[in-house]
């Protein structure tokens, strides 16, 4: 993957999930006190900086703290982060709900929304194979700092009246893996910045694709979302070749 020492993953790691936690940059005296890395704070700032040259955390202007960039939450995802476990009794409760409209294509990816919002408290998305789009949970965004922006607020809610974009955007993800993970500050939008799209193709009829997925904040909690957005589309794919 990369040529981070052990040291630089343990703290590469810490710093994410920090900054996920709280949302504001990260000093070395935080990580000290939180995350169990066994050197002192002055190896923990000269890692950071170290760090930040080579790409993996940025360092905001107006803080002396250090944030996550995109190429460090992609390594974090792929090599350094644990995904939890749906539980039982939300693998249940998902499944029935969605298996309960499996035969209208509408109410299926509405429930699909409707279940993702609801349960990561996040806005959710599906666009199926004619490019119609679903969409639930847009005042989820509010509870997020980096929507307090009313640009970036305005951007993402206007995705959903303009196709092409959000299509364009969707279209970024390449790979064979259906789950795709997308940072705002690699899209060339100026007001997707501090977003994140987390989205999963699912299969439809005749050969087709749809995708079902999140909106929120470059911080999302990815260990919990990825799971449930890849279960969902797994069970919205299911059901399409039910019938």
């Amino acid at each position: 993957m990369t040529d981070l020492t052990s040291r630089q993953k343990d703290l590469l790691k810490a710093v994410v999930e920090l900054y996920v936690k709280g949302g504001e940059p990260i000093g070395s005296e935080l990580i000290e006190k939180h995350a169990s890395l066994g050197v002192s704070p002055a190896t923990i700032r000269n890692e950071m900086v170290h760090l930040t040259t080579m790409g993996f955390l940025k360092q905001p202007h107006t803080s002396a703290g250090r944030i996550p960039t995109s190429m460090g939450f992609r390594v974090y995802i792929s090599d350094l982060m644990k995904e939890k476990e749906l539980p039982v009794s939300a693998e249940v409760s998902i499944k029935e709900n969605l298996w309960q409209q499996r035969f209208k294509e509408n109410r299926l990816l509405k429930e699909a929304v409707r279940g993702l919002a609801h349960r990561l408290q996040i806005l959710a998305l599906a666009v199926d194979d004619e490019g119609e789009m679903f969409y639930a949970g847009a005042a989820n965004i509010l509870d997020w700092p980096e929507f307090e922006d009313i640009d970036v607020a305005r951007f993402v809610l206007s995705l959903f009246d303009e196709y092409p974009t959000l299509k364009q955007i969707i279209g970024q993800a390449v790979g064979q893996d259906p789950l795709h993970v997308l940072f705002g500050e690699d899209l060339g939008y100026a007001d997707l910045a501090p977003t994140s799209f987390v989205f999963c193709k699912f299969g439809a009829r005749n050969g087709k694709e749809g995708v079902v997925g999140v909106i929120g904040p470059a911080r999302l909690n990815f260990p919990v979302v990825l799971p449930y957005v890849r279960y969902t589309s797994n069970l919205v794919e299911q059901a399409l070749r039910s019938w």
